[in-house]
């Protein structure tokens, strides 16, 4: 039997953040972590290629990307395609996902990859294909790709598969039904479940629904004090100095950037652009003020309807940016506006 292995352009040992643009290739035989599949699969499951692409211009230029890719697999047999692992990175979850969905629609293979629980691929694409629970970096290397090709290979044989929590990977949604033996009806096994919970013992719902933290409605300030305090701006939507000079991701940011535009009515074509990888940057770059809209504040300003604008601006960018990151970089920024003072902040997104 035979399988493709994607990997991006770090694992693909070309560089790194530098190389991010590195556009679609493929190669004969096994790339980096491809060592690691061939030791697990042994002999029964042979990568012939492996497809490397850079994780931002498969962001950028996503359909592109994918039908180079697809493009270059017209003419390869294989039974299987892996990606990654991804672990927790974001961008490069986001392209394995892209990338092996493209491929099980174009080519019917199975698609397996890894991705940590933080990874923003995991919630994109986990009911279109096996993601299985990976770490949270480079050092699950050899444990994330032994559970993928173990899989493989029970896969390709046909084997009987068990759920999604025994064999590792991220629930699909489908749902099988399961005789027990011996049978215990529906009513037994909630009463069961319920006496645990009230005598503190371990259970598992059969039923596990997700929690979502939620952050609390901010009260309304009056417009009598909204006229005499001074108003930040801050937004996901990529907005930075042309040139980025801080170097903020286009997706799956783990930066922000803060920017003076004390002695500014509005941002200036040219100036200022967005970076964002998730939607058209056109309008954007045409008028920044659209995203970050420091004309219209500034304007406020000199009516007195706000006591002023803050002298600087922060930004970052939100698509496949993982919950750890942005609240980490919320937490950041807020605690540097609060540390200053500031009593309100405008959040746009895009």
């Amino acid at each position: 039997m035979k399988a493709i292995l994607y990997i991006n352009q770090f694992f693909g040992q070309i560089g790194g953040e530098e190389f991010a643009g590195h556009e679609p290739e493929i190669r004969e035989g096994i790339v980096g972590p491809g060592m690691a599949y061939a030791k697990a699969l042994k002999d029964e499951i042979e990568i012939t290629h492996t497809v490397i692409c850079g994780d931002n211009f498969m962001g950028s230029e996503t359909e592109e990307a994918i039908e180079r890719i697809l493009g270059f697999l017209d003419d390869k047999e294989f039974d299987i395609f892996f990606a990654g692992p991804a672990f927790r990175a974001g961008r490069y979850g986001v392209a394995c996902g892209h990338i092996c969905s493209a491929v099980q629609k174009k080519f019917g293979v199975p698609a397996i990859t890894s991705m940590n629980e933080e990874n923003p691929g995991v919630e994109m694409y986990r009911k279109e294909m096996y993601i299985f629970e990976g770490g949270a970096s480079a050092a699950a290397m050899r444990k994330d790709v032994a559970k993928m090709s173990a899989f493989a290979l029970r896969l390709l044989y046909d084997e009987k598969l068990n759920s999604a929590a025994e064999e590792g990977y991220f629930g699909r949604g489908v749902r099988d039904q399961v005789w027990l033996n011996p049978p215990i009806p529906a009513t037994d096994r909630v009463i069961d479940m319920l006496l645990k919970k009230v005598n503190g013992e371990e259970y598992q719902s059969e039923l596990i629904i997700p929690k979502s933290e939620r952050a609390p409605i901010a009260p309304a300030i009056p417009a009598e004090e909204l006229a005499k305090i001074k108003v930040a701006l801050v937004t996901s939507g990529g907005i930075v100095p042309v040139g980025n000079p801080d170097r903020i991701q286009s997706a799956s940011a783990t930066k922000w950037g803060k920017y003076n535009v004390d002695s500014m009515d509005e941002l200036k074509k040219g100036e200022f652009m967005t970076i964002h990888a998730g939607f058209d940057p056109a309008a954007a770059n045409d008028d920044p003020n659209v995203v970050l809209p420091l004309d219209v504040m500034k304007e406020f300003a000199k009516e007195g309807k706000i006591g002023g604008v803050y002298p600087y601006f922060y930004a970052t960018v939100g698509t496949g940016t993982t919950q750890a990151e942005a609240s980490r970089m919320g937490q950041e920024i807020a605690q540097e506006l609060i540390g200053d003072g500031v009593k309100a902040v405008i959040l746009t997104s895009t």
